[in-house]
């Protein structure tokens, strides 16, 4: 396995970070990192979505876990193994914690190790700033 992790401090309030990071249609609108996305229902587990990040293979994933205002986690498969992440937020004063971890599993792990992990480190880092704008 594989992990790929980071974390940011930054200005808002958690009910309208909440209502951003859940408005998967608008993910494209805001994030660098995505190029298009939908959700195929409610944001709830269980709802499978579809999302395209700039530079990747789109990919078809499902949310397996919800705690409202707090956590998100979801999954997708990759040819023998899975790639999940979790998607944690937390107030904190004025400011809200905001940490994603990504987990690889299977035989591409090491791709994803050499080839998209630096990558995908610095653009959850992309996010967690142009979050910190569209919530403003």
């Amino acid at each position: 396995m594989y992990t790929i992790s980071a974390e940011a401090a930054i200005d808002g309030d958690l009910t309208t970070i909440w209502r951003v990071v859940t408005d998967v249609a608008n993910w494209p609108a805001w994030d660098p990192h995505e190029e298009a996305a939908r959700l195929d229902g409610p944001f709830a587990a269980g709802t499978t979505g579809w999302s395209k990040p700039r530079g990747g293979p789109a990919t078809d994933w499902t949310i397996t876990e919800v705690v409202e205002r707090r956590k998100w986690s979801s999954e997708c498969p990759l040819p023998g193994g899975k790639l999940s992440g979790d998607n944690t937020f937390e107030q904190v004063g004025d400011k809200v914690l905001c940490r994603k971890t990504v987990h690889v599993r299977g035989p591409l792990t090491p791709l994803f190790r050499f080839y998209f992990g630096r990558k995908i480190r610095a653009d959850m880092l992309k996010t967690f700033a142009a979050l910190e704008k569209a919530a403003a």
